[in-house]
């Protein structure tokens, strides 16, 4: 199979890019390893007696400081809102959860999902990228996975490898937890750095969400996500849920559903510096928001800088 443009990731950056590509003519193909579009912009739907529940497990809100983002965002209508958790900023929502923002995006774009790449190789003025026994040819390759994930791919026989090798990630634990609808509701969010549940947020509160249940999401401080990063699931939800019930005033056996996810590239520590790295004969393009920060606004900015300079390498603007 050929392609003039693949993109592999299906999070911000790589739906930012495709986005700002397709508007300008171009049909890129969007690969991702995921069951889901959005990456860690993600909500997990548990099927209850008393009806579905929802978590928003990955990224919580996004806040918006670029004019062009606010742009895209109010072109999306319904598809993202505001969400008034006591905070100073402006916060907002993907509806019905996070992952309503990227499918949003994703919206006519074309999207291969459940599509592990194995291997990208460089050959001649083309890059092949192999999933199991297929074979895509590309003559744009942009990468938008976490850099950990996208130095891998490379190899570190690459060019580029050592600037990805110094970017900075760290783990987060996430804990999804559900108590009765009549449990205690002390606050909608809570950010505390020196606890082991760094954030706290009450799921339920977001506009949008279904449900009767009191709906709660934790993550852990970096320090304790990496303390306890290799334990089994139900380990790490038997000591974040107690933790859990303890800030929230609650008992842990009131529960009715509890669970966790393990994002093992969920913070940027220490980022690039730039939008995006770029090889010398411009046919490869990497980015995400570990290029600039851990917000979603700079995954979008990376893509959209990226998508950017192939329109302006191709004469398509």
């Amino acid at each position: 199979m050929q392609t003039e443009i693949a993109i592999i990731g299906a999070g911000m950056a790589g739906l930012a890019c495709a986005r700002r590509l397709a508007r300008a003519g171009h049909t890129p193909l969007v690969l991702d390893k995921g069951r889901g579009i959005g990456g860690r912009m993600a909500t997990r739907r548990v099927i209850m007696d008393d009806g579905d529940i929802s978590f928003d497990h990955g990224a919580q809100y996004l806040t918006v400081r670029d004019p062009d983002f606010a742009a895209d965002l109010h072109n999306l209508g319904a598809a993202c809102v505001r969400w008034d958790d006591g905070a100073d900023s402006l916060r907002l929502v993907g509806v019905p959860g996070m992952s309503g923002l990227p499918r949003a995006m994703a919206a006519g774009l074309n999207v291969r999902l459940g599509a592990q790449i194995t291997a990208v190789r460089a050959k001649f003025d083309r890059w092949q990228l192999y999933i199991d026994a297929a074979r895509i040819e590309t003559r744009h390759l942009v990468m938008t996975v976490p850099a950990p994930q996208a130095a891998a791919l490379l190899g570190d026989g690459h060019p580029l490898h050592h600037r990805i090798a110094g970017v900075a990630m760290a783990p987060c634990l996430t804990l999804m937890a559900a108590f009765p609808a009549d449990a205690p509701r002390p606050f909608r969010s809570r950010a505390a750095d020196d606890h082991p549940l760094a954030w706290i947020a009450q799921d339920s509160s977001k506009p949008g969400r279904a449900g009767t249940l009191t709906t709660w999401v934790a993550q852990a401080s970096v320090e304790w996500s990496e303390r306890h990063l290799e334990d089994t699931s139900e380990i790490i939800a038997s000591r974040m849920l107690p933790i859990l019930a303890e800030v929230i005033g609650v008992a842990p056996q009131s529960a009715v559903y509890a669970a966790t996810h393990r994002w093992r590239y969920a913070r940027t520590v220490t980022p690039l510096g730039e939008p995006f790295l770029c090889s010398e004969d411009g046919t490869l393009h990497i980015g995400g928001d570990w290029c600039l920060g851990a917000r979603v606004e700079a995954a979008w900015a990376s893509g959209t800088a990226i998508a950017d300079t192939i329109l302006e390498q191709t004469g398509s603007f």
